[in-house]
């Protein structure tokens, strides 16, 4: 009886190892997706960033023409190309800023206007000056963010 118990063929049963990986399985996939949301959270970060990079340089074009803010798209593209260097969206395209729109339709489109400040995730003239200006962006992970000049 000794000599039967110690012969027995030792290892893992069939059931036994489609249970690890089916767990190592799921382990890979909660990875995965942490870190695609953590590369889309980082984009939309750099988003934000550029859409201050942008106040900035309407900053500096308005101290450069007596305070006065861009005021058409002739106004935005100049700044674009002559005041924010590399503007290029995460993704790898270049922005698109878009003066008079109130709301960017995608990625890597920047919506400005002139004579409006943000209210929550919108543009308002409610309370706005002629010097003031809003940008708002769209996010990859939805919704969209505003930023203005006070």
């Amino acid at each position: 009886m000794l000599k039967r118990l110690l012969n027995k063929n030792q290892g893992f049963t069939l059931i036994e190892v489609v249970i690890v990986l089916a767990i190592a399985g799921l382990i890979f996939v909660i990875v995965f997706l942490a870190v695609s949301q953590a590369q889309a959270s980082r984009r939309d970060t750099q988003r934000k960033s550029d859409a201050d990079r942008l106040r900035a340089a309407v900053n500096q074009y308005a101290s450069n023409n007596n305070g006065n803010v861009p005021s058409s798209q002739a106004n935005i593209d100049s700044v674009t190309s002559n005041y924010v260097t590399n503007f290029t969206d995460p993704g790898g395209n270049a922005y698109t800023v878009t003066y008079g729109t109130t709301a960017p339709t995608a990625v890597a489109t920047i919506s400005y206007n002139a004579g409006r400040i943000c209210s929550g995730q919108a543009m308002t003239a409610t309370g706005a000056g002629a010097r003031d200006f809003a940008v708002l962006g769209f996010l990859e992970r939805g919704g969209v963010f505003c930023v203005d000049s006070r």
